[in-house]
């Protein structure tokens, strides 16, 4: 199938503002693309990108002070499977682990391994290793937190959404990664696309997802603790450790959000036509930290 992706964003800064965005395609997704516009810019200011330590791309410019506005548009090829689920996957004993998986099973700024590794020795400690613990920790956070744009709160982390038991998608992700890294299961935060195809229509404006991904038996896993099913569609745009890694636009200076506007759907017309116009969403500068 394809499907169309994009996004709008447009901010104000109160003087010449160095900005990191993390909002490129990943790049084992770029062979998928099929036609995409380029990072346009409103002024048009320079771009590079560099690639970090876990893979993402990573575009730096800096806008100017006043109005700066970013957009791009893409149709890319999806294979139109939902995520695979493997319940034979085997926990991969840590000294078996790969050298560059073991920095996700380590603590993190948003996931305190050491807050939360009692209680998950408690609740998952007599489960069989491998797929089932890991659905089982998902399962938990899946029914623990209660799901809502109006929780969102940047320095929310892992052990204080689960005791105030609300958050967005990013808080079911630390939540769950934090759980998994206290079982010695490596566990990664994943940031990109995520429309509704194959389910019904939420009809909440559209907006960038978050999810996880798990180390089993050699191989990376999608688990999804908000949603907690099968999803067809994703597009990723970074990993990390956490939300720290990957946020969307860093400014070193301040800046306000003006406007917000995600879209991802399965494309059914031309390449060429418009992106809808129903995806719109102003949300808080928090949402971009």
């Amino acid at each position: 199938m394809l499907i169309r992706i994009g996004y709008e964003i447009a901010i104000e800064c109160a003087g010449s503002t160095p900005i990191i965005s993390l909002l490129d395609i990943h790049r084992d997704r770029q062979a998928d693309i099929k036609r995409q516009t380029r990072v346009l810019t409103s002024p048009s200011v320079p771009t590079r990108v560099y690639h970090d330590r876990h893979g993402n791309s990573c575009r730096r410019f800096t806008a100017p002070a006043g109005g700066f506005r970013i957009l791009y548009d893409a149709v890319i090829e999806d294979s139109g499977e939902p995520d695979e689920v493997n319940t034979l996957a085997r926990e991969t004993p840590v000294a078996e682990l790969p050298d560059d998986v073991l920095v996700y099973l380590l603590g993190s700024r948003y996931c305190e391994t050491d807050h939360l590794s009692d209680l998950a020795w408690q609740r998952f400690g007599n489960l069989p290793p491998g797929w089932a613990r890991a659905q089982a920790i998902v399962d938990y956070v899946h029914s623990r937190l209660s799901f809502g744009y109006g929780y969102a709160r940047a320095t929310r982390t892992a052990a204080q959404a689960h005791e105030e038991r609300v958050g967005v998608c990013r808080d079911f992700a630390h939540l769950a990664i934090a759980l998994c890294r206290a079982m010695n299961m490596p566990a990664r935060y994943v940031n990109g696309y995520l429309g509704d195809i194959g389910v019904p229509v939420d009809p909440a404006p559209m907006d960038f997802s978050a999810w996880l991904e798990v180390f089993l038996d050699g191989k990376w896993y999608t688990f999804d603790p908000r949603h907690n099913i099968p999803r067809i569609g994703r597009v990723v745009i970074a990993r990390g450790r956490d939300a720290t890694d990957v946020p969307l636009l860093h400014s070193f200076g301040q800046h306000q959000l003006k406007l917000f506007k995600v879209w991802t759907y399965e494309q059914e017309r031309n390449l060429f036509s418009p992106p809808h116009h129903n995806v719109d969403r102003t949300v808080s500068a928090q949402m971009l930290a």
